[in-house]
């Protein structure tokens, strides 16, 4: 396992980002253009729940001579538990796709009226929904939207305490929603010819032991694979999720999670490197 270096036989990879059209900082188009300045090669755009900018992406990486990947990241639910799920390789023009995606962003407006709601009664302002709105444009709304809407009032120093003191988990804004279950975003993503992979597993505060179950329960349900690399996970927890990858003969994916240039612990095309036949990027890159 080698951190921060590319395999000499293998195209300088991200399979894990965002724009505009979720929560990203950088328009699609942007998004690609800083990419291929970063020598990123071979790129999948993920935005949460939404595959509004899958076209623009592709084009902007067909201009500059990338290879794109059609992603995304849906959110669903294990045991009342929100996760991440990534769909790589997907059909963005597979019929089941409008359904599923219009029920999320119900539920993801339904929530940021919630959200709004709690923190209004907290005692910030009344305005707090309209505004989130706004930074949002015709992207997917999210908790980082009121974390900008906050920062921007001045409520907050930085968009990591309005985490902290509104927005993180058990906070007033922590707002949970009927997110479809994890079999059914699994069977959705590979409906569409994608592969189903558990995003970043060690960022949902489950101890090794919990973790071991969630992902036991989600190769019942078929899942492809998970995340193994990715910014703040550690050499340990590689070496520990690659050992449940051998277990249960399961793919591995690696991606930046980019979000926007302001967040100096992440770039494109940075994170650690793990060099082994269970990486994906083997198979994409074979066209598979």
């Amino acid at each position: 396992m080698k951190a921060d270096t590319q395999s000499t036989d293998l195209p300088c990879f991200d399979l894990h980002m965002h724009s505009t059209a979720s929560d990203g900082a950088l328009s699609p188009q942007a998004l690609v253009e800083l990419a291929s300045q970063n020598g990123v090669q071979l790129l999948a755009l993920t935005d949460h729940d939404t595959l509004a900018g899958q076209a623009e992406a592709a084009a902007a990486a067909e201009r500059l001579d990338m290879r794109f990947i059609p992603g995304v990241e849906l959110t669903c639910r294990w045991n009342k538990r929100v996760i991440h799920l990534l769909g790589l390789n997907i059909d963005p023009d597979h019929e089941g796709w409008k359904g599923y995606l219009e029920h999320l962003s119900c539920l993801r407006n339904q929530r940021a009226e919630k959200i709004a709601k709690k923190l209004i009664g907290k005692g910030l302002p009344d305005n707090l929904l309209e505004q989130a709105k706004a930074l949002a444009g015709d992207g997917q709304i999210g908790r980082p939207h009121f974390a900008r809407a906050l920062l921007e009032a001045g409520l907050v120093s930085s968009e990591s305490e309005a985490f902290d003191r509104f927005l993180g988990q058990g906070k007033p804004g922590d707002v949970k929603a009927e997110w479809p279950d994890m079999s059914e975003a699994i069977s959705q993503v590979q409906k569409s010819g994608g592969y189903a992979l558990l995003a970043h597993p060690t960022k949902y505060n489950l101890t090794f032991s919990r973790l071991r179950i969630l992902l036991a329960e989600m190769v019942a349900a078929g899942v492809d694979g998970f995340e193994i690399a990715y910014p703040g996970v550690s050499q340990e927890q590689i070496g520990l999720l690659m050992r449940i990858a051998d277990q249960h003969d399961l793919q591995v994916s690696s991606g930046s999670d980019f979000h926007t240039p302001k967040h100096r612990w992440t770039h494109l095309g940075r994170f650690p490197r793990v060099e082994t036949h269970r990486h994906l990027i083997h198979a994409l890159v074979a066209g598979g």
